[in-house]
């Protein structure tokens, strides 16, 4: 990670982390870069938190006020802003964003053409010139770059999302909750136009409610709907719609392992999984594991981070990866996760299978798992203390091969994440208070 840059882009709390001022000097930076050669054009989406119009004005009068032009695609998910940075005529993508976090929070995820994000060298030459190690001279004259209205370009990802698999809704009753984000001004119309009964929740944004008790991070109210209505699936997104957590009939939550584990199956039985192989992340879960070696089929974990997962992925060729939060790529059809191709892709295994979601989670059994946050002044030391190896070892002397520890920093907050899986809550809530009792804080 950079000075500003993390896992997924630079984030803050707006005005205060990430200021107008930030946002201006990344669009001057990208404006510069990709007008070298040309006038080139720049893509810009947003979710609906109440800053990111302040964001979006700033980013594009940087780009703008460097010599490239600006399209803006207004509220969506950052998916779609990925595609059609990928798909149509431009040099980049932005994303204003803070994916699941509060309101008041928020980010800049930037894309390349290829649809992924920007490499480590282009981060580095901007949080440079963000430092004042580089001048830039500004636009003039005709050189200087202007922005266009880009609302249609959310209507070709619809269309191209609603063709990704041969599906037929038709009187199927579905459940939805969009986080009071991006997923507002999607989901429910392609399911529709799919042929499905939609009823969804959380879907008034007002610039202050997004992600707030609602979503894939708060699916209560999504697990009592399902239990009290007659729904095939319940579909939660979170503020950015980049995850998906789906909720069965039971009410019970079918992350982004029971994901992997239903569509790593799927293709294999299609013969379409390479290598017998599915990727995901060190934070899956220790029943994927066990479910997965009873299946013959292999798991590659990589570190935390979707753009980590879709590397994996690309070097060979490997058609399915994703993380437990709900963050699912399908390399066949898109470069990052994708909460509402995550959720067709899922009802269409339902269609294919002719199962019912709670038949296609039977024979994975997830470890009760304890994940809490703590906050530090500096993650790499605390890290790399002698007491937090210690009670790490410990504990997995007293888990015995039965569960597992890992304590990890987040990637865009002060924060160290402390995780247990063993075969009890008790055992885990027990092991992640040793081990938090023993960090230097």
């Amino acid at each position: 990670m950079g000075k500003y840059f993390g896992t997924d882009g630079i984030r803050g709390k707006a005005n205060i982390g990430l200021t107008v001022d930030r946002a201006f000097q990344v669009g001057r930076y990208l404006g510069y870069y990709f007008s070298q050669e040309k006038k080139s054009k720049i893509v810009i989406g947003k979710d609906t938190r109440l800053s990111s119009d302040m964001l979006e004005s700033a980013l594009a009068a940087g780009i703008t006020s460097q010599g490239c032009d600006v399209y803006l695609l207004g509220y969506g998910p950052t998916p779609v802003t990925c595609y059609i940075a990928h798909n149509e005529d431009f040099a980049c993508g932005a994303m204003i964003s803070a994916s699941h976090n509060p309101f008041y929070d928020n980010g800049i995820k930037i894309f390349s053409t290829e649809g992924i994000k920007i490499p480590a060298d282009l981060e580095d030459k901007i949080e440079a010139f963000i430092d004042g190690e580089v001048e830039l001279e500004y636009a003039t004259d005709e050189k200087i770059g202007k922005v266009y209205n880009y609302s249609e370009g959310l209507e070709h990802y619809k269309k191209w999302i609603a063709n990704r698999f041969s599906l037929d809704l038709t009187g199927l009753r579905i459940a939805i909750d969009t986080a009071n984000g991006a997923a507002s001004y999607t989901a429910k119309e392609v399911l529709e136009d799919l042929g499905a009964k939609v009823d969804a929740i959380h879907m008034e944004p007002n610039g202050v409610n997004i992600n707030t008790h609602c979503g894939s991070t708060h699916p209560e109210d999504m697990q009592e709907m399902m239990k009290k209505g007659d729904y095939a699936i319940g579909l939660t997104f979170d503020g950015d719609a980049d995850r998906q957590i789906i909720v069965d009939k039971n009410g019970h939550l079918v992350n982004g392992d029971f994901v992997l584990y239903l569509f790593g199956k799927f293709l294999r039985d299609q013969a379409k999984l390479v290598d017998n192989t599915v990727v995901t992340t060190v934070m899956a879960n220790l029943g994927l594991l066990k479910a997965f070696e009873k299946e013959g089929i292999q798991m590659v974990k990589t570190q935390v981070g979707d753009k980590y997962v879709y590397e994996e992925m690309c070097k060979y060729n490997y058609q399915v990866g994703g993380e437990q939060s709900g963050h699912i790529i399908f390399k066949e059809y898109a470069t990052t996760g994708d909460g509402l191709l995550t959720a067709l892709a899922v009802l269409y295994v339902m269609q294919e299978t002719k199962k019912s979601l709670l038949e296609l989670e039977e024979g994975l059994i997830i470890y009760p798992q304890v994940l809490k946050n703590v906050r530090v002044e500096n993650k790499e030391t605390v890290l790399e203390s002698a007491s937090l190896r210690k009670a790490i070892q410990e504990s997995e002397k007293r888990l015995a091969g039965n569960g597992r520890v890992l304590v990890r920093p987040s990637g865009t907050e002060p924060l160290l994440r402390v995780m247990v899986e063993a075969a009890t809550l008790e055992i885990c809530e027990q092991e992640v208070e040793a081990i938090i009792s023993a960090l230097d804080i």
